[in-house]
C-alpha cells in the first residue's frame, strides 16, 4: 500500500482574520514536499482551488517546482478539476512534469466539490456531469495515442491532431477522485481507472458498499483484478501527544469547517464532532503515531487499499507543525504500517 500526503495549500488565518500571504505559503509548500521525499513517503498530491483561503490554483506549477527538489516521490494533482479544464492542455502539463521528474507524475481528476472554476473559465454548472464525462473520455483518448480524432459538445473537434509532449513510457497514470455517488464509482470502474474515495465525514465503514461496487464494476468490464488500485483520502494530522495535538489543531480545523459550512448551509462545527471523528469508528486521523498506525491498518483491512492519502493542511496549520506531522508520518507511522502489511503477507 502506498502512503502519501494530499494538500490544498490552505493559508493560515490568525485570530484577527488576517490571511497568510500566498507567497509565503507557496514557499513553505515546496519545503514540505521536499521533506516528504526525504522521509520516504510514496506520493504527494495538491488540489486546485480559486479562493482567497487557498494558495494553489494551478497544481501543475507547484508540482513542476517540486520535481526539481525531489528524487523519488510521485507528484500529482489531488485533484485537477477536469470539468473546467482543457484536457489537451492538462495532459501536456502533466506530461511535462513527468519528463522533468523522470516519470514520477500522475494526474488525479475529479468533478470538483468547489465550483469557483466554472464561472471563472466560462462553464455552466448545469453541464456539471456532462462536462466531466466528455472531458474524461478525451483525456483517456489522448493517453492512449499521440494522434487523436475526437468530436464532442464542449470544445472544438480534434482532427488527426498530434499531441505533444508525451510522458515517460508514453503513458500517464490517471486516477479518479470520487465522493459518495454510485455514478462516479460506475464511471471509474467502467474505464478501469484507479479510484480514490474522499472519506471526510461519518463512519468510514459506511463506504464499504461503494468499494465493493467498484470492484464488481471493474471486473464486469473485463479489467484484470490484479491491476485494481483503490485508495482513501482522509483528514489527518500527527503529533507526539494525542491530546496536545488535538487541542492545538481543533481551533484551526473547526474554523475551516465553519468557513466552508457557512457557504453550504452546514451547522456550526462542534467539538464533539471532532472527538467522534478522532475515535476508533471515526473519519479523522488526528493524534499520535500509534493511533494513526492502528487506523490506517484498519482502513486497509476494511477496504483492501492500495493507497492511503493523509490530507494534512486543513485549516492552515503552521509550517513548523506541518513539518513535524510530515516527519512523524514518514519516520514513525509509515515504517510500522509497511512492516505490519509485510508480516500479514507472509
Amino acid at each position: 500500500m502506498e502512503l502519501g500526503i494530499g494538500m490544498f495549500g490552505d493559508q493560515h488565518i490568525n485570530n484577527k482574520g488576517e490571511v497568510q500571504s500566498t507567497q509565503q505559503r507557496l514557499q513553505e509548500l515546496i519545503e514540505e514536499i521536499k521533506l516528504m521525499d526525504e522521509v520516504g513517503l510514496d506520493f504527494f498530491g495538491i488540489g486546485e482551488h480559486h479562493r482567497p483561503d487557498y494558495a494553489v490554483s494551478t497544481p501543475e506549477i507547484i508540482l513542476a517546482a517540486a520535481a526539481t527538489v525531489t528524487k523519488n516521490i510521485k507528484l500529482g494533482s489531488a485533484v485537477a478539476v477536469l470539468s473546467s479544464s482543457d484536457p489537451v492542455r492538462l495532459y501536456q502539463s502533466y506530461a511535462t512534469i513527468d519528463l522533468i521528474s523522470g516519470g514520477r507524475a500522475e494526474l488525479m481528476v475529479g468533478r470538483g466539490s468547489f465550483i469557483e472554476s466554472f464561472p471563472l473559465y466560462g462553464y455552466d454548472l448545469k453541464d456539471y456531469d456532462a462536462l466531466f464525462e466528455e472531458k474524461l473520455n478525451l483525456l483517456l483518448e489522448i493517453n492512449k495515442a499521440e494522434r487523436v480524432n475526437w468530436k464532442g459538445q464542449f470544445r472544438p473537434a480534434l482532427v488527426n491532431q498530434e499531441i505533444y509532449p508525451r510522458p515517460v513510457d508514453n503513458h500517464l497514470d490517471i486516477w479518479v477522485a470520487v465522493g459518495g455517488t454510485p455514478e462516479s464509482v460506475l464511471r471509474a470502474g467502467k474505464h478501469g481507472l484507479p479510484v480514490i474515495f474522499a472519506i471526510i465525514g461519518g463512519n468510514p465503514a459506511q463506504f464499504k458498499p461503494l468499494f465493493d461496487y467498484y470492484r464488481k464494476v471493474y471486473e464486469h468490464f473485463g479489467h484484470d483484478a490484479k491491476t485494481l488500485q483503490v485508495g482513501v483520502h482522509m483528514h489527518s494530522f500527527f503529533g507526539e501527544n494525542s491530546k496536545q495535538v488535538a487541542e492545538a489543531y481543533y481551533p484551526l480545523y473547526a474554523a475551516q469547517m465553519d468557513r466552508i459550512g457557512r457557504e453550504r448551509g452546514w451547522h456550526a462545527y462542534q467539538s464533539q464532532q471532532f472527538e467522534n471523528g478522532r475515535g476508533p469508528q471515526g473519519h479523522l486521523l488526528i493524534g499520535d503515531a500509534n493511533e494513526a498506525i492502528d487506523k490506517i491498518l484498519k482502513m486497509e483491512e476494511l477496504f483492501g487499499l492500495t493507497r492511503f492519502s493523509a490530507h494534512m493542511d486543513v485549516g492552515g496549520p503552521s509550517h513548523l507543525s506541518l513539518m513535524k506531522s510530515i516527519e512523524l508520518f514518514g519516520t514513525k507511522i509509515a515504517p510500522k504500517v509497511r512492516e505490519a502489511l509485510a508480516n500479514k503477507q507472509q
